[in-house]
């Protein structure tokens, strides 16, 4: 329930969070008076918490009083001991498996068909593919030069991005977990937005060789350009502008044209998450993931860490045994990852998360979860793996968003919807990225970066249905050309960080 004043998520919760700055003395609800000024989207404790039991949020254990906390108190992140992880080993899978989605205003967009089968293209880009990091800089001064000279001669054409990363060299390439951004940098190079063009650009006595990259079919001088086979710096420009432009010319035969929403592939990120998130953005971003899900389409959500503490929610999920068991394996492997780094799931938040209102990854998770929806869970990706199920889809990333990213456009997301709280211009140059922000003060502080507000769902103002729609349309428009987002029109373009968990020698 809320009201102008709090929100609380569950009737099981003895916290509600402030929907706006309220001062010391104010009524809250009946019985309970607000002892201390609470921020916005902070904590308020709706009964007396003695000290070790329980303080609940979306009617889970967020954690244990540090100390005692009265009735009204401001309850923040310096007050909560953090409870054990849920068990991997005792989960349930396929208990809780909605069908009753809600109904999508269309079942079709318009994209553009990948020649290599599979999901279509939202964009019409010729990607340029590299080994390693040393080519970077020859690379960026061609592409300059692309789009000034060549780009405007082939109009159909949306934008050059050269796939610039820190990979290829000074890295054990043969180590078991080498194969994560292997699998990225290949799948990557074959992005439904390139359309079937292959560019790649080697320098020739990297780790990282192009027999790496490449299917040996497709290795040919057609599609790459190794720099010290070339003579001199003007013979390598000369050489990339030369190769481009014939890439351009066939993608500039690319046309739009109408497809059934089982052809478009969408990614659901957060970033910057405060207490709102939960309550507004992501629970509509989830509510348009069920429309997507139900008129066809593949979602992907992902961040390890931030769905680690209500994994048992998506087990119940999961459609049968084997997809909840690949489920706890990555999360399994995520655990031993963080162990082997003297860290725990306890290292996500962020200064900005807790200046949010979150006081911990519990509160985090069970906010990150609510941009899944509802839908049941049909497979379970390693990171920068590519689907083969259609419907909701959960790909194991890191939760950092530089990093989820990238790897979620190296399973083929063709847009992403990006939710947030406190606020980042983050942005992807492969595919748009639609922001939706938890909170009106947001949308005012920011209102030519942020596409969609959730905000009135804070303030009672709109139903997560009506924004959850609102979303949904603007995805669709977004997807089909009809629509920039707000990154995609100012070029908000992230690095590209390639997840490498294995060692760098």
């Amino acid at each position: 329930m809320s009201s102008p004043l709090y929100i609380k998520i569950n009737e099981k919760d003895n916290v509600a969070i402030a929907v706006k700055d309220i001062k010391a003395g104010t009524p809250l609800m009946e019985g309970v008076i607000t002892r201390q000024d609470i921020p916005q989207a902070h904590k308020i404790a709706l009964c007396d918490i003695p000290k070790g039991k329980e303080i609940i949020r979306y009617g889970v254990v967020l954690g244990y009083a540090v100390d005692p906390i009265t009735k009204g108190d401001w309850i923040n992140e310096n007050m909560l001991e953090l409870p054990t992880p849920p068990e991997l080993d005792e989960m349930r899978f396929g208990v809780n498996l909605v069908t009753d989605l809600p109904k999508p205003p269309t079942d079709t967009w318009e994209g553009y068909r990948n020649p290599n089968g599979g999901y279509a293209g939202t964009r019409n880009i010729l990607g340029i593919s590299t080994t390693v990091q040393c080519v970077t800089g020859v690379l960026n001064v061609a592409v300059e030069k692309m789009k000034k000279e060549l780009l405007p001669k082939y109009p159909n054409v949306d934008d050059i991005v050269p796939i610039n990363h820190a990979y290829g060299c000074g890295v054990a390439i043969n180590a078991p977990e080498a194969k994560v951004p292997i699998r990225a940098l290949r799948n990557l190079a074959k992005h439904p937005n390139f359309g079937g063009q292959l560019m790649v650009v080697g320098l020739g006595c990297e780790k990282f060789t192009v027999d790496m990259l490449l299917d040996e079919a497709d290795i040919s001088p057609d599609n790459v350009i190794i720099l010290q086979d070339v003579k001199g710096f003007e013979a390598m420009i000369d050489a990339l502008m030369n190769m481009a432009e014939k890439k351009l010319q066939i993608l500039n035969e690319r046309k739009r044209e109408t497809l059934p929403l089982s052809d478009l592939l969408v990614g659901m990120q957060c970033g910057g998450s405060d207490a709102f998130s939960g309550a507004s953005a992501n629970p509509s971003a989830g509510y348009a993931s069920d429309m997507l899900v139900s008129g066809g389409a593949t979602v992907l959500f992902s961040e390890v860490t931030e769905v680690r503490d209500g994994v048992y929610l998506l087990g119940e999920r999961c459609i049968n045994e084997e997809v909840g068991k690949r489920l706890a394996e990555e999360m399994k492997w995520y655990d031993n990852y963080l162990e082997m780094g003297g860290v725990d799931r306890s290292a996500n938040p962020t200064p900005g998360n807790k200046k949010g209102g979150l006081s911990n990854i519990v509160e985090k998770a069970m906010g990150s979860i609510a941009k899944s929806g509802t839908s049941p869970i049909v497979e379970v990706l390693s990171p920068a793996e590519t689907p083969t199920k259609k419907g909701l889809i959960y790909a194991a990333t890191p939760a950092s968003d530089i990093v989820c990213g990238p790897s979620q456009l190296a399973s083929g997301i063709g847009l992403q919807v990006f939710m947030t709280g406190r606020g980042t211009p983050y942005g992807l140059a492969i595919a748009p990225v639609i922001k939706v922000c938890s909170r009106n003060e947001m949308k005012e502080q920011w209102d030519d970066l942020i596409d969609v507000n959730a905000g009135p769902i804070a303030t009672g103002d709109a139903t997560i249905p009506e924004i959850g729609t609102l979303l949904f349309n603007e995805i669709i428009e977004v997807a089909s050309g009809r629509k920039q987002c707000f990154a995609e029109k100012y070029k908000l373009h992230n690095d590209l960080c390639i997840f490498n968990p294995a060692p760098i020698t």
